[in-house]
């Protein structure tokens, strides 16, 4: 069968960090006579080149070829596109690792756009990766209609005939922004460029110990040398205009502006700052005009702007106001509205841990060449934001814990100026917004997937655009949060973590439910009929399912269909047929299934127990010290302990004082967390 895809790994030295990657690669959904998976060896000098080895031997769609090492990653990338008998080539580094549909999804929607190039969606794990490019699927993405400029790693997927067409291959030898020069030519020359952003594909890993490649500080001379090389790259295949400059525009801001912001810039050497600035300085005279400063957002012009004169001294200081700048998010309510969770929250900018201010005055200030002086940049940045205002923005972005995949969730927002009081002709600037959390769709139109996800702001106001995540208007208390839900085909928990941020358990919470709450005052035995009121919101009628386990539990299990249905006081209604017969003889263990058609159904088990009596069936708390005997793979709520029953009796900022100096938190709604 002809190969669809051919993976290629360049490897050098990665020790235990390639395992990942290597599992990821064997683990594709697509069938394995349809990819093959090529790792050149660039010299590696540890166990690596035997690990490949062995991997080859024990499967044949995995290729391994030894060579002399290069330097960096340019040559072996080119030995492995050589190699290559896929229709697509797909560039993966040996620290990294594939979402385990990569191959299938951006093959697919790489064939269904006619595409010469397909860039999936990026999850950073220590690592900064695009956002917005990702916001939604993108079939034919231009430099024009997408932030493409966003992604210039190699992380992508070619059609290995446009490569051969065009002769496109990386620049070899011990360098930087290979990629950039080899990206860059590949976005002017496809017919066709598409962005799948509803799955995560590639997986950007920072090492624990920070020996990536691109985490090494680089030579400035030599780094911005190669700059000019992918800048050569745009002037040769653009025409002077607006996509040149729209182009350029990435480098000014990211490889040169952002290098000379706050605190990254402050942090550095003051040898080696001086050095970097002035070759960036270079750099911004040679090649940088004033249609490509006045595409830059305030922050980043001014910036470069004073860069490209030389004035060293006046980019410190704005750098220095800078560097005090913070998001802060608070979280103002948060509720069930059917099937979705309605998340309110404000946003704005602090500096110093107190709201930043600015000037009132909303009128444009053009800016024509850098600033006098530095006190006079920063007077027209801070003039510039109250301007720009009604462009500010907000976004929420659900991100998983482990794998920091992330998802951009429905908002809407309001702007608000607000006076500062016993400052006349100073105001705040914040955002108001509301986003929908739909737990069945908030995975790029699927459901989140089990595990910890955390609530993370985009702020964007005067061309700062940083994240930070949601806190509560006050933590002594913590407002209280809704009930769990039961949406969607999931168990959705909103709770704070032990940093009193916002977030949501999928699927993973047991204790925290409440199970162990639940008495026989919850209950009802009407006849052959079981009645409960559980603390769940529900949106509709949801499947679920009881499961009762006699004294012999090898043999004495029975499990029943129940129905969870909406009550007006947004809880839910459990409502399950019993077999009242089989259960006349002794106690059984009582568990409840809250889903009852999941792939893998979890009952959980109250300290509770339904025993026959002379007046019929009751629900009973299972008698103390015995031991629990629910099925196999129940989850048992035990009764809370005499300390726990006392220590919920205490005022709660006692509670939370005894819980941090114990170490541990008792909160019910509390989980462990960032």
């Amino acid at each position: 069968m002809p190969v669809k895809v051919s993976v290629v790994v360049p490897v050098y030295n990665p020790g235990p960090y390639i395992e990942d990657c290597i599992a990821s690669v064997l683990r594709q959904s697509l069938p394995r006579d349809e990819y093959e998976v090529i790792f050149v060896n660039d010299g590696s000098s540890d166990g690596t080149p035997a690990r490949l080895d062995a991997l080859a031997a024990e499967h044949p769609h995995v290729h391994v070829i030894h060579q002399e090492p290069s330097g960096w990653s340019g040559k072996p990338r080119n030995v492995g596109i050589a190699a290559s008998k896929g229709e697509f080539v797909m560039f993966v580094d040996n620290d990294d690792f594939l979402g385990d549909e990569a191959l299938e999804r951006m093959y697919d929607y790489g064939v269904e756009n006619e595409a010469d190039l397909i860039i999936g969606k990026m999850a950073g794990k220590g690592r900064p990766v695009p956002v917005e490019l990702f916001r939604h699927n993108r079939p034919r993405a231009t430099i024009e209609n997408a932030p493409l400029m966003d992604s210039l790693t190699p992380h992508k997927m070619l059609r290995r005939s446009f490569l051969d067409r065009i002769g496109l291959r990386f620049p070899e030898g011990r360098r930087r922004l290979e990629d950039h020069v080899f990206v860059a030519e590949a976005y002017l020359r496809a017919s066709n460029i598409s962005v799948l952003g509803d799955y995560v594909c590639y997986y950007h890993i920072k090492r624990d110990d920070a020996s990536n490649a691109g985490f090494q500080r680089f030579d400035p001379v030599g780094y911005f040398a190669n700059l000019r090389e992918a800048l050569d790259v745009v002037e040769r295949y653009t025409e002077p205009g607006p996509r040149r400059d729209r182009m350029f525009r990435r480098w000014l801001r990211n490889e040169m502006g952002e290098r000379l912001r706050g605190q990254r810039f402050l942090k550095l050497p003051d040898d080696y700052r001086r050095e970097l600035f002035e070759e960036i300085h270079k750099v911004i005279a040679e090649r940088m005009g004033p249609s490509v400063f006045a595409l830059l957002e305030p922050a980043h012009r001014v910036v470069t702007e004073l860069a490209g004169a030389g004035r060293y001294e006046d980019v410190l200081a704005v750098a220095e106001w800078e560097a005090s700048f913070t998001p802060s998010a608070t979280l103002e309510s948060v509720a069930w509205d059917g099937g979705a969770l309605k998340i309110g929250f404000s946003a704005e900018y602090s500096a110093d841990g107190a709201p930043r201010t600015y000037p009132a005055d909303t009128t444009a200030v053009p800016l024509d060449g850098p600033p006098e002086t530095a006190a006079d940049a920063i007077a027209w940045l801070e003039r510039s934001v109250t301007a720009r205002f009604g462009k500010a923005k907000a976004d929420l972005v659900m991100r998983e814990r482990e794998t920091s995949a992330q998802f951009f969730q429905p908002i809407e927002i309001t702007r608000e100026t607000v006076p500062v009081e016993g400052e006349p002709g100073r105001v705040r600037l914040v955002v108001k917004a509301t986003a929908t959390v739909d737990p069945a769709t908030a995975a790029g139109g699927a459901p989140l997937p089990s595990g910890l996800w955390d609530a993370v702001t985009r702020l964007t106001i005067g061309g700062w655009t940083r994240e930070c995540r949601l806190f509560p208007v006050s933590a002594e208390p913590l407002p209280a949060m809704p009930l769990p839900g039961v949406v969607g085909g999931h168990r959705v928990l909103p709770y704070w973590t032990v940093k009193d941020t916002f977030a949501l358990d999928v699927d993973l919470a047991a204790k925290r439910l409440g199970f162990g709450a639940l008495t026989p005052a919850d209950f009802t035995v009407t006849g052959d009929r079981l009645g409960a009121v559980l603390p769940f919101h529900v949106a509709g009628d949801v499947k679920a399912s009881v499961q009762l386990t006699g004294p012999n539990r090898a043999t004495e299990v029975l499990t029943v269909p129940a129905m969870l249905t909406p009550a007006e006081d947004g809880s839910a209604v459990l409502d399950a047929p019993l077999p009242v017969r089989s259960l006349q003889k002794g106690a059984w263990r009582l568990a409840l299934c809250l889903i009852a058609d999941a792939t893998e159904p979890r009952f959980f088990a109250p300290p509770l127990v339904v025993r026959g009596s002379a007046s019929g069936l009751k629900v009973v708390r299972r008698a103390p010290n015995k031991p629990p005997f629910a099925a196999p793979g129940t989850v048992y709520e035990p009764e809370p302990s005499v300390g726990r029953q006392l220590a919920r009796r205490l005022p709660v900022p006692v509670r939370r004082a005894l819980s941090r100096a114990l170490g541990r938190a008792t909160r019910p709604t509390r989980q462990e967390g960032k």
